[in-house]
């Protein structure tokens, strides 16, 4: 099975980040980021006729954030900023230290403003499309021009968030007035991404961010008066002990919001995917075979369904192939099985952030979609699910 290209090579192209979907709810159009006028912008694809329209008119780079440390401080287009309603066909996105949002039709609003000195990371507009959160930290947290490939800072962030006592905020703005309507301090800690829940939008699932002990401090829930902590020590957990040590990344709603699915490592064996409940109880985890090290992204997708970009490796594939797939992955949480469908090569590089695949499914799950610079440029590629 091939996959299909369905953007030019004219710029390089890429889907939004995989917590947000890319395609509106009909799965007739699709909103991704191209640089093909010079400079980020937002482009809307009609996929029936192959028609493009770009959303938004940036000239003046992309915005310094987390993943992108070597933007520019407080102007430009935010790129880890951008989510899509995919009802209501608004894409929400950071201009400088603006909220902005375009309608598919090219309707332009300013909602409002962020505070001077946040530094900001990866947004999400709610379910219901009337909520947007941004989370925020204090800017001193990237105080620092130096940049080692790949462009992150050269110092342990956490530890001077630690040190210096800094925070970060999930600001909530409502969507149709622009006004700020909560504004949650995380103390101590960095937040990158957000989510509210599928069913609620009072309900928020975030991070800390490249913490030394990921294996308990990744994943966090505020369920409107709490911070909640997804995942604890347990010496008796199956089937590795639960450590601090343990590297835990992108935990992601289910699409019903029965529960968060994540991934990671153990700090002593292999890979892993789990699956915890939003009260941070009920934590299955399943490992991956000893050898499926090449490192991925899990997206949701149906029930029991994920897509990944990862991990997967045929025997009879050379070393620099492993894991390289777009596969789609059926899980049994309950008897703790995975099956494994490997789609399509994705032929990415992964030489920087906008490189990764980031695989999505569309809403109607039996279509992937991806980035990939397998043709040297990056551009957005599909692939069925057969």
């Amino acid at each position: 099975m091939d996959a299909q290209r369905i953007s030019g090579l004219s710029g390089n192209d890429q889907l939004l980040y995989f917590t947000s979907s890319s395609l509106t709810d009909d799965d007739e159009q699709l909103v991704y980021i191209s640089d093909r006028t010079g400079h980020p912008n937002l482009f809307g694809r009609h996929l029936p006729s192959g028609v493009d329209r770009q959303l938004t008119w940036n000239t003046e780079g992309y915005l310094k954030s987390y993943v992108y440390f070597d933007g520019r401080p407080y102007a430009g287009l935010g790129k880890a900023s951008v989510s899509l309603d995919p009802t209501r066909r608004i894409a929400y996105y950071l201009q400088g230290q603006e909220i902005h949002s375009v309608s598919l039709s090219g309707e332009q609003r300013v909602l409002g403003r962020l505070p001077d000195r946040q530094m900001t990371a990866f947004s999400h507009v709610s379910h219901d499309g009337r909520r947007i959160c941004v989370p925020t930290t204090d800017a001193r947290a990237l105080d620092d021009e130096r940049a080692l490939p790949p462009l992150r800072p050269d110092y342990d962030v956490d530890r001077r968030i630690q040190d210096e006592q800094l925070s970060s905020y999930l600001h909530i703005f409502d969507t149709d007035t622009g006004e700020e309507i909560d504004c949650v301090a995380v103390p101590c800690a960095w937040v990158t991404h957000v989510q509210f829940s599928p069913i609620d939008s009072s309900v928020i699932l975030y991070n800390h961010e490249w913490p030394a002990d990921c294996g308990i401090r990744r994943m966090w829930m505020w369920d409107g008066m709490h911070h909640v902590s997804l995942r604890g020590e347990d010496p008796d957990a199956l089937p590795r002990p639960r450590h601090r040590s343990d590297w835990t990344c992108h935990e992601m709603w289910e699409r019903d919001g029965s529960a968060i699915v994540y991934h990671g490592t153990y700090r002593d064996g292999p890979a892993y995917v789990g699956r915890v409940l939003p009260n941070g109880t009920g934590n299955i985890e399943i490992a991956l075979p000893e050898q499926w090290t090449q490192y991925g992204h899990f997206t949701v997708g149906g029930p029991g369904q994920l897509v990944t970009d990862g991990y997967y490796r045929d025997a009879t594939e050379s070393s620099d192939r492993c894991g390289r797939w777009i596969s789609e992955v059926v899980v049994n949480w309950e008897a703790k099985e995975l099956t494994w469908h490997p789609l399509v090569t994705h032929g990415s590089s992964w030489k920087t952030q906008d490189e990764h695949p980031h695989p999505i499914l569309a809403h109607e799950p039996r279509m992937a979609y991806f980035t990939s610079d397998r043709e040297g440029r990056r551009a957005i590629y599909r692939t069925r699910l057969d």
